[in-house]
């Protein structure tokens, strides 16, 4: 099994646990962050731990899933990054988000950088995607800053979604 958790200059990301339940289901509720992730909807702490254990199975069996993403000077979760199946029918993309106190830092992108490198050179991924509705600028300048092109905008589950992708070719210039 592949060494798990991924620091950064100013993060740690490790998988998530079931211990991380209450600090992601707060997060996962804020209102910025429920608008483009769950399309406003205010979930329910089951849906959480139900997701969270399926990022625990998924990491025993692909060694990916969704990571917790906290500064090293903090004990409190600030969000998350991962590899996860979104969409219908459903596609592995690259997934991140974090609370609105962590939003405009560069972080999002730090993650999602840090993310795209294991993906290639530890998971040896010859492609990563990622999306965002139309919307979500900030998320879109994430993608931007992670390397990540342009590759296509449709509608996706009666959304306009934006979907941005990298090579492993263009990773490695």
């Amino acid at each position: 099994m592949r060494a798990l958790e991924i620091e950064t200059p100013r993060l740690q990301l490790r998988p998530l646990t079931l211990d991380d339940a209450d600090d992601l289901h707060r997060i996962w509720t804020e209102p910025g962050v429920r608008k483009y992730l769950w399309d406003d909807e205010l979930i329910s702490p089951e849906l959480v731990e139900s997701t969270i254990q399926r990022s625990i199975d998924s990491f025993k069996t692909n060694d990916y899933g969704l990571w917790a993403v906290r500064t090293a000077d903090q004990e409190t979760l600030m969000g998350f990054c991962g590899f996860w199946f979104f969409h219908e029918p459903p596609k592995l993309e690259l997934l991140y988000g974090l609370s609105e106190a962590s939003w405009g830092q560069g972080l999002a992108a730090e993650a999602a950088i840090a993310m795209i490198n294991f993906g290639f050179t530890e998971l040896s991924f010859e492609r990563i995607e990622a999306s965002t509705d139309a919307g979500n600028a900030a998320s879109t300048k994430v993608m931007q800053r992670a390397g990540m092109e342009f590759w296509k905008r449709e509608n996706t589950n009666r959304l306009d979604t934006i979907y941005y992708a990298i090579s492993r070719e263009t990773f490695s210039k």
